[in-house]
């Protein structure tokens, strides 16, 4: 995990970006005169680092505000403890899925699709894109940024030409398109966001995962071609879902049984969906064995420690 200051990564000030790892999204917190925030929240597992984070750099100030760019578990799955810490905090969520946090509604939200977790938490105000919010004692946009998620927002302050990118883009690549897996075309939606953020003429990028950036044209550039090569072959696309959906919860658990990896396989839901999508002729068994097998044979270093172990 690296941090980030304003003076460091020539940010607004009052900004601090705390790089975080696999598991979790970064965290931007905003110091201002009056109130403090912190956009995304990172992974449950990574709770008490983000607690951590955000009390070493607050001190004896509270946290005022939360808000999230979606409602993907790795970037508000520390929601709930920040309530629970600051039990003032007001949390801002984009308008698309407040009806489901509402009720909680896990089969609505992606959580129990994904095989994730994330623990309740509430809202009590919207990001409508359109709308500015103070952050930092500057006006940020809220503008939609539909692809990777469907209900996500991007923030931006046109003062500093800074822009809070989420998994819209990052230096080397966007995050995967989950609902062209469902069968809802999205790559379209992710290409006008693209354009989107090059009409916005950004000069740094704060990204959900990875360093801050200030060649965005390059970044753009790598994005459209990632992306013209997943129009070209959805079935990579696919492929390379489930196997980011399988190392995360293998991260997640680091040590697990064959037997209660076969029932996490068999009970998440979107594994099932992308199957009979786009390799109905193999069984889910055969296909993410043949996926876990690429994972371990590729030696990621993030994989090094994990343990699959027979009862």
């Amino acid at each position: 995990m690296s941090q980030h200051t304003s003076a460091s990564a020539g940010l607004p000030a009052n900004v601090v970006v705390f790089e975080r790892g696999w598991l979790s999204s970064n965290n931007i917190l905003f110091v201002g005169i009056d109130e403090t925030a912190i956009v995304d929240t990172g992974y449950v597992t990574h709770a008490d680092q983000t607690l951590a984070l955000v009390d070493s750099t607050l001190g004896v100030r509270p946290l005022d505000r939360i808000l999230n760019t979606h409602l993907h578990s790795d970037h508000c799955g520390g929601n709930a403890a920040l309530q629970q810490q600051y039990p003032f905090v007001q949390t801002s969520i984009p308008p698309g899925e407040a009806a489901l946090v509402e009720s909680w509604d896990e089969q609505g939200l992606s959580f129990l699709a994904t095989g994730q977790s994330c623990p309740r938490f509430r809202f009590t105000g919207l990001l409508q894109p359109g709308t500015e919010h103070m952050l930092g004692d500057r006006p940020w946009q809220v503008h939609a940024a539909p692809g990777h998620d469907p209900h996500s927002i991007i923030l931006f302050d046109a003062a500093s030409r800074t822009l809070i990118s989420a998994d819209a883009l990052w230096e080397s690549g966007f995050g995967i398109a989950f609902p062209e897996l469902a069968g809802e075309p999205s790559f379209g939606e992710m290409a006008a966001t693209f354009d989107l953020i090059e009409a916005l003429k950004p000069k740094q990028v704060i990204p959900g995962h990875g360093a801050v950036f200030d060649d965005v044209g390059k970044a753009l550039s790598i994005a459209r071609r990632c992306l013209d090569g997943l129009q070209r072959d959805p079935v990579k696309h696919a492929r390379h879902a489930i196997k980011v959906l399988m190392k995360f919860k293998l991260l997640e658990v680091q040590s697990i049984t064959t037997e209660d990896w076969a029932t996490w396989l068999r009970s998440t839901p979107y594994l099932e969906v992308i199957r009979l999508r786009f390799f109905e002729d193999v069984e889910l068994d055969q296909l993410t064995n043949d996926i876990l097998g690429e994972l371990l044979a590729g030696g990621s270093a993030a994989l090094a420690g994990l343990v699959l172990r027979n009862l």
